[in-house]
């Protein structure tokens, strides 16, 4: 049973991993680079700042903090180093079988994505956090770009990926529990919108960040024309 999970495993990897597209080598380099969704954290805490106070500000900074914090800890501080599952691209068995992007390799295990773990972390809390649907939906896409992107550069499986986005689900939902023991709704409701989403969050300020992260999938593509 086991052996055919991990041949099945490896299959979906091998479908999923690289293409003769330099295209979708650059826009998958651009999307799993931390540095290029600099901008969203900066409207994030934009919007962030606009909705509450300096308590409710403060808290929803560090819970946003904590999503990361408990999705990576647990990817890359406990199971990697405790499960010690090579990443494809370094496995002795499939490294030869995967197309390589730029010489990116990424570390020595895989197993769970740490990527996958903390966006998902972050779309699950952001969607009960702010409860705003378009915005969810391409916090969803955000995270799902992340986690093909780890496949296709061929750092991990998709069994890895697949964990770390259950991982990050609990994390996220955990984090927004926590978060509404310390901020209650009462707290979060703000006067002085005009059109406010079900936990009193602008709209249009949803619909910034989410135009802002649409924005940056278009940077990608143009990042992927221009890779050689």
């Amino acid at each position: 049973m086991l052996e055919q999970i991990l041949q099945t495993d490896t299959a979906l990897t091998l479908a999923i991993n690289g293409s003769s597209s330099l295209w979708l080598d650059g826009f998958a380099m651009a999307v799993t680079s931390t540095v290029t969704w600099i901008p969203a954290a900066l409207v994030l805490l934009y919007v962030i700042i606009r909705h509450g106070e300096t308590k409710y500000i403060i808290v929803t900074v560090l819970a946003v903090g904590l999503c990361v914090l408990i999705a990576d800890q647990i990817a890359s501080g406990l199971f990697k180093p405790m499960i010690g599952r090579w990443r494809p691209t370094n496995d002795p068995l499939l490294m030869l079988r995967l197309d390589v992007v730029d010489g990116y390799r990424g570390g020595r295990y895989g197993f769970f994505s740490s990527h996958a773990a903390n966006t998902f972390a972050i779309a699950t809390f952001l969607g009960l956090l702010i409860r705003h649907r378009l915005l969810t939906s391409v916090m969803v896409l955000w995270a799902l770009l992340n986690c093909w992107s780890r496949i296709y550069l061929g750092v991990h499986y998709f069994g890895d990926v697949l964990v770390g986005i259950i991982c990050g689900i609990l994390v996220g939902h955990f984090v927004y529990w926590l978060h509404g023991r310390i901020c209650p709704d009462r707290e979060r409701t703000v006067p002085g919108y005009d059109v406010q989403t079900a936990s009193g969050y602008s709209v249009g300020d949803a619909r910034l960040l989410a135009g802002c992260l649409l924005s940056l999938f278009i940077v990608c593509s143009f990042v992927g024309l221009g890779f050689h």
